[in-house]
């Protein structure tokens, strides 16, 4: 399969390919396709020859089959999760909340279907045949009106009124502003806010008072013509319409007949419909070709034309109405300062503000003109038309995941036990347990896939030749020695990080033997066969372990004598043995005759049993691994979540499908996941939803297989359930803001009984993570155009725990008889891009779907000193007033209600160091010109620029003799320069607060914690002697449970921010130094050796382990 993302040369496929689009024509014979490159007619070549790789509508195929569609499903989650103990319905983690039926709803658009809106004098020609909207007054009522703009465009009016006509009316040139949503006090009252979405309204300001005509539309595509056409009427007056009327010819429009003129062979001025369909179809992959015929055959009827020759006039037209996305072209016309196009200044605007870019200028949004715009004469003039805007935001740039992610971009120094893990179960199986059969392909596309983690059933073969096999079935068997080779062969082709092979023998000590053999030979040099250190206490880190192969098995103690000898059998082993009805009666009894030479190659994975937490925590050495059944995993996770977190804080845990699901259905890997389990055994060869979360969620760190867990299940002080169906104290919770604008190409669903191709699609978006995020979402049926709907609907998420969270967008087809799965797409919380992105659509077997996509918009807030971009006008800052403070609450225990209550006023001193020196700097980082999202190093560079006069003597300088640098004035400086420097004191002055408090204020809170957690083993006891009993006593636990969460977590807040305090002190002194600012060395405790600018790693970020 393509890496996701992987662009689509323009002129390396068919689809762009000027040549395959007129195959029953000669591209040599084209004027200007093999002459002059830059001729300006060469049009619709220049889309396959002169742009960089682009997306085919973003989207890739496996082995270059295009995949248009995915199997039926009854269901969202289809069919292939099959367990009826796990109904498909459930989404949710917690068991005591049912998920929410939602009563399907229908979208019908106001506005015509074959109505376009192509261009800005469309939305004036629109506004001026009017429409009805609602009028909005002050005392939250709402008014039936008919809005027209006068045809000479300078007044709005609206009737039925009570007023005189000519009070009835609004002078276009006394607007201020035009608003899009609810921006306004009357809109945002509680009276009116739930009953209309935000994309259907709009403000108009007007007036030297600034008043507001509030306005409501049936539809976001009346309102985005509205607020279009009076932005640009505000802007540009009526003259500009004039120039408009006076010269209809557009860059555009240029091109377009540019691409015709290069078609028409004969130049005759016109060309034959199938060449003419052909050409549209090969500009705009995955278009329908039936769909151009028609609206060419429409356009023909509609000027008395009749016949197989189209004309420019019409192709032009057609080209215009059927390749036009009418949601791209107002997003265009909101940056554009003339509203056709956008020059490099207006696309900077529009990539900073709305896409979280930095750093961009006009000689990167240059490069952005010349990748994409298909014409010429755009290209030379730096002009991006919405052709070439719509080209650039369906390319890998505005893709949905965040590009770094592409890469290993975590800490891979942790240890083993630190990490989630990729990790198959069965992969030689092509079906279920029961019929299906073993093929040595299945551990190939395992490993591409990262796959870390392999299981291989061995049983006795003959010629003493060990088999793997899974099932009843025998009839199709592999060769122990052919899959080790594969392994070999694949096992770092898609990551380097070490690679776990768990055996589960059936076999005689003698094939044990040859099993051994087979290993040393063909694996070598990558088996790790290393002793563990007894002095660690951890594993050791994946960077470490880069290329090794890891066996995990039973082994025998250390110095044992003899060549052979009894062991317990691996839980998986005894139990597959008791379902296929083995004789071995030792296996049947967990025991297992094990030879020295296979135990011998075991070191850092040693099988052993798990017998309870307490035993593991006083007895099991970090070396050692225990694998779980799905149905003692679940017991342990919901019996006892905060055990089964701190156990897999040292050790690795494996959990592998009940026997039980012979049809080779999937577990929900996020309830173990969620609980710290490392390696959750997937079946790979059965798609669904459970294996869509684990697909999405090891895309991130670069697919390699392993991804970092959250660090408050790392820290070996932390506290955390993995139940909390609240938001976390000790961490920060995000707001997923998200809006889903349209979609396109929507296949019909594969398999699908409906007659025709009418789809009527809606969109469920889910969030899958920790109870307390577990939530779903769903649009309106779009019943008109459906293969390509405009949604336009908004949804707000609050994420508690992001680090664990995974976003899943489902495309079904609305069906009477049952909804139908269409696609799918799963991805990460954190690799999330802010801005207008597209998503890629999976089929239910993971092929991406050819040219087939979402366009969405993503924004995330509340972000602890910044983070990702924001959307524009929200603000992360936080008042005193507007503050919360976290506060422990009452166990009806007066003698533990006594230590809690000692914790309050340490609580609000931690939330005020933190939020004090966010608050500082993000208004430092506004003064700069920059976003929240902006790192110190790149302020201090910014103010460096201004800190210059004339003859280039520094104003200002930066005293690094101290811990914390000082800006020191050399001379004369401006009110905007001092209001920064005023700043920046305030800044580095929270900062120091901070960092010299938080030892204190971090020790008080600890010592709360630990005292309180004095009374965790007789907390029962003492609440029975105060009288507590039934639920008084279970509502006591869960508030001690909430205190003692509440402290740690607290805690950990604080002390991150010192450690990002005191980063951020490193940053300044590295940026002043780099820039020449610096007037004195820097202090050595915080600068290291390292050249200047150069991030500082995760590991030594955290090397302050000693205090906070």
């Amino acid at each position: 399969m393509m890496a996701e993302g992987q662009a689509i040369k323009p002129g390396s496929g068919s689809l762009l390919n000027p040549a395959a689009i007129l195959a029953s024509d000669s591209a040599s014979e084209l004027p200007g396709y093999n002459n002059d490159p830059h001729h300006s007619t060469r049009a619709f070549l220049e889309v396959a020859g002169g742009a960089d790789p682009v997306f085919s509508n973003g989207r890739c195929k496996e082995d270059g089959s295009s995949h248009s569609g995915s199997r039926s499903s009854s269901s969202r989650e289809n069919s292939a999760e099959r367990n009826p103990a796990n109904p498909r319905s459930s989404i949710m983690k917690d068991g005591s909340r049912q998920r929410q039926v939602r009563k399907k709803t229908v979208s019908f658009s106001s506005m015509p279907n074959d109505r376009k809106i192509n261009s800005t004098a469309a939305c004036l020609s629109f506004m001026v045949e009017g429409c009805e909207m609602k009028k909005v007054r002050s005392n939250s009522r709402m008014y039936n009106r008919y809005f027209i703009l006068d045809p000479d465009m300078r007044y709005l009016r609206w009737e039925p009124s009570k007023k005189d006509s000519e009070k009835a009316k609004l002078e276009i040139k006394t607007i201020k502003e035009v608003r899009l949503g609810k921006k306004t006090p009357v809109l945002r009252s509680n009276g009116l806010s739930d009953q209309f979405p935000d994309e259907c309204a709009f403000s108009i300001i007007y007036g030297e008072n600034y008043e507001s005509l509030d306005l409501v539309a049936s539809s976001a595509d009346i309102v985005n013509t509205w607020v279009m056409g009076l932005r640009y009427l505000v802007s540009y007056g009526r003259h500009a319409v004039d120039v408009i009327e006076a010269n209809p010819t557009s860059l555009r429009t240029s091109w377009i007949s540019s691409v015709f003129e290069v078609a028409d062979f004969e130049k005759d001025g016109q060309i034959v419909l199938s060449r003419a369909v052909q050409i549209i179809k090969g500009l705009n992959p995955g278009m329908k070709a039936s769909r151009i015929e028609l609206k060419f055959k429409e356009l023909q009827k509609s000027q008395g034309r009749y016949g197989e020759d189209i004309t420019n006039e019409i192709f032009t037209e057609a080209y215009c109405e059927l390749c036009t996305r009418p949601e791209i072209f107002f997003l265009l016309v909101q940056f554009s300062s003339n509203k056709e196009y956008l020059d490099c200044k207006d696309l900077m605007l529009f990539v900073e503000v709305e896409q979280g870019m930095e750093g961009v200028t006009e000689e990167m949004c240059a490069e952005i003109v010349n990748k994409y715009e298909p014409s010429m004469e755009g290209r030379e003039r730096g002009y991006l038309s919405i052709d070439g805007f719509t080209r650039y935001l369906l390319s890998s740039e505005c893709h949905i995941f965040d590009p770094q992610q592409k890469r290993v971009c975590q800490d891979m120094t942790q240890p083993l036990s630190h990490y989630y893990i990729n990790s198959s179960h069965n992969a030689s199986i092509l079906e279920d347990h029961f019929w299906g059969s073993s093929d040595i392909r299945g551990y190939i596309r395992a490993l591409k896939m990262g796959c870390r983690s392999l299981e291989l059933v061995v049983w006795d073969g003959p010629d003493n030749e060990p088999l793997i096999y899974v099932g009843h079935s025998v009839s199709s068997q592999v060769a122990f020695c052919k899959v080790i080779d594969v392994i070999n062969q694949y096992a770092f082709e898609a990551s380097e990080y070490p690679l776990i092979l768990c055996l589960v023998t059936h076999c005689s000590v003698r094939q044990q033997k040859v099993m051994a053999q087979h290993m040393k030979k063909i694996l070598g040099d990558k088996l790790y066969l290393d002793p563990p250190d007894t002095e660690d206490n951890y594993l050791p880190s994946p960077n470490k372990l880069k290329g090794k192969i890891l066996i995990k098995g039973k082994k025998f103690p250390p110095n044992y004598p003899d060549s052979e000898g009894d062991v317990t059998d691996e839980d998986e082993g005894v139990e597959m043995s008791r379902r296929l009805g083995e004789e071995d009666k030792d296996q049947m009894n967990g025991r297992l005759r094990l030879c020295k030479e296979l135990s011998d190659l075991v070191s850092l994975c040693k099988s052993v049993q798990f017998k309870d937490f307490e035993v593991s925590k006083r007895y099991q050495k970090y070396w050692e691994i225990c694998s779980y059944n799905e149905v003692d995993a679940n017991r342990f996770a919901n019996e006892y979540p905060e055990d089964f977190v701190s156990y897999n804080k040292k050790f690795l845990s494996r959990v592998y499908p009940s026997p039980m699901r012979i049809d080779a259905s999937n577990m929900n890997p996020q309830d173990f996941w969620k609980c710290g389990c490392q390696m959750v055994a997937m079946n790979y060869q059965t798609h669904g939803l459970m294996m869509d979360l684990n697909i999405g969620w090891f895309r991130q760190n670069g697919n390699c297989g392993y991804v970092l867990r959250p660090a408050i299940m790392r820290e070996e002080v932390s506290y955390f359930s993995a139940n909390a169906k609240d938001s976390l104290p000790g961490v920060s919770a995000q707001l997923l803001h998200m809006k889903i604008i349209s979609g396109q190409n929507l296949p019909k669903p594969r398999g699908s009984g409906a007659k025709g191709d009418v789809v009527e699609p809606y969109i469920y978006v889910e969030i899958h993570g920790i109870p307390a995020d577990c939530t779903e979402q769903r649009t309106k049926t779009v019943t008109q155009n459906g293969d390509n709907p405009i949604f336009d609907e908004s949804f707000e998420f609050q994420i508690n725990l992001p680090e664990l969270a995974a976003l899943r967008f489902v495309v079904l087809d609305d069906d009477y008889i049952g909804d139908e799965f269409i696609a799918q797409y799963t991805i990460p919380f954190e690799c999330l891009q802010p801005g207008y992105r597209h998503v890629p659509l999976q089929s239910l077997t993971g092929e991406f779907l050819v040219n087939t996509t979402l366009f969405v918009h993503i924004a995330i807030t509340n972000r602890r000193g910044g983070g990702k971009a924001h959307k524009r006008g929200l603000s992360v800052r936080k008042g005193r007033k507007a503050r919360e403070y976290t506060s422990t609450r009452t166990t009806g225990i007066k003698v533990i209600d006594e230590v809690f209550r000692a914790a309050t006023q340490p609580l609000r001193e931690a939330t005020d160091l933190r939020e004090n020196v966010q608050n500082a700097m993000v208004s430092f980082k506004e003064l700069c010109g920059l976003t929240p999202a902006a790192n110190m190093k790149q302020c201090i560079l910014t103010v460096s620029t201004w800190l210059l006069n004339s003859d280039n003597t520094v104003l200002v300088t930066l005293n690094l003799s101290g811990h914390y640098p000082a800006m020191e004035i050399q001379g004369p400086i401006p009110e905007l320069l001092r209001k920064v420097l005023t700043a920046y004191e305030t800044m580095t002055q929270t900062s120091r607060t901070l960092i010299e408090s938080a030892d204190a204020v971090y020790a008080k809170i600890m010592q709360t914690q630990r005292t309180g957690m004095d009374f965790h083993e007789d907390l029962h006891r003492i609440g029975s002697k105060e009288g507590l009993k039934g639920t008084k006593m279970q509502k006591a636990m869960e508030s001690f449970a909430w205190n003692i969460t509440v402290l740690k977590g607290q805690a950990d807040l604080l002390k991150h921010a010192k450690h990002e305090a005191l980063d951020t002190l490193r940053q300044i002194h590295y940026a002043a130094q780099s820039c020449g600012l610096s007037s004195s060395c820097a202090s050595p405790d915080l600068l290291r050796t390292r050249p200047a600018l150069e991030p500082i790693p995760e590991t030594e970020k955290r090397s302050d382990t000693g205090s906070c």
